[in-house]
């Protein structure tokens, strides 16, 4: 994690923006007022699931990933859970084993499908759980199968094991094309979008928030780190969480990029409960 915050703070200092703004970042509440990451950190303190939507690549999104760790385990202890989109569920064996100290980072590294950022981004969140003794959840489905409802459609899925189905949601998952995170995929916005597009995300989102209810027990507190574009606007995988569980304390955090970070843009607003705004001029982690 050293190296995080080492690499933040350089591309703190090396930032032209930094000296015209003071900061590389701002936090905001979903109205576009600044707050205090003291009074983000404070609002965890009764949640059930907090997602977490960060820019991959973004290296202050991944240092306050981190911190909010941190500071949520010393207030909920054993009762926090941290949950991956970047691990794929298939791989949830694999990765309970390795946090029991069956084998070792090597063997980790070799057998995991881990992200080309894994190494800077994710294995200090993975080493903090390991050395407290947290669950760590590998929520996403596993990319293949994604990608062949994407290429083959719904109907494709039924083809699967049950094995094979048995890392993902059920696949009679309920769709809401209305949902505007979703319209881009139907109007053009995205590129190679349409309505296959469309089911191949809310499929991962189904997922996520499948296995994030399955394994939440009671005065649980799940992190959930996600990519921004899974739980902005309150839809994705927190749509799929209020389906089944309503009564469920859900909070949000998300990451945008702006020239000018004093003051959120308006296109910003509402996108989450607390909204890390990050200098569009910094470096990303790959």
């Amino acid at each position: 994690m050293k190296n995080i915050i080492l690499l933040a703070l350089q591309l703190v200092l090396l930032s032209g923006a930094h000296y015209a703004q003071d900061k590389a970042y701002v936090i905001y509440n979903s109205k576009g007022k600044k707050v205090s990451y003291k009074k983000m950190k404070q609002m965890t303190s009764d949640k059930d699931y907090i997602l977490f939507g960060e820019y991959h690549d973004n290296p202050i999104s991944h240092w306050l990933q981190f911190e909010l760790t941190k500071d949520v385990y010393a207030m909920r202890s054993s009762n926090l859970k941290l949950s991956f989109e970047q691990i794929e569920q298939d791989q949830q064996m694999l990765l309970n084993d390795y946090m029991i100290g069956k084998f070792d980072y090597k063997t980790f590294k070799d057998t995991m499908r881990l992200w080309p950022n894994y190494k800077t981004d994710y294995q200090p969140l993975i080493d903090f759980a390991k050395g407290n003794n947290l669950f760590c959840l590998a929520a996403n489905i596993p990319r293949k199968y994604a990608s062949l409802l994407y290429k083959k459609g719904r109907s494709a899925l039924d083809t699967l094991t049950d094995l094979e189905k048995s890392y993902m949601a059920p696949l009679d998952f309920k769709v809401d094309t209305s949902l505007s995170q979703y319209q881009i995929f139907l109007s053009g916005e995205m590129h190679g979008g349409g309505m296959n597009m469309l089911l191949a995300q809310a499929i991962k989102d189904a997922t996520m928030a499948h296995f994030m209810m399955l394994n939440h027990q009671k005065n649980d507190v799940i992190l959930h780190f996600v990519g921004a574009f899974h739980s902005d606007f309150y839809q994705g995988v927190m749509w799929y969480l209020q389906q089944q569980e309503p009564e469920s304390k859900i909070m949000t955090i998300t990451t945008v990029s702006q020239a000018d970070i004093r003051k959120l843009d308006p296109e910003n607003k509402g996108r989450a409960d607390f909204i890390l705004c990050v200098d569009e001029d910094m470096t990303s982690t790959h």
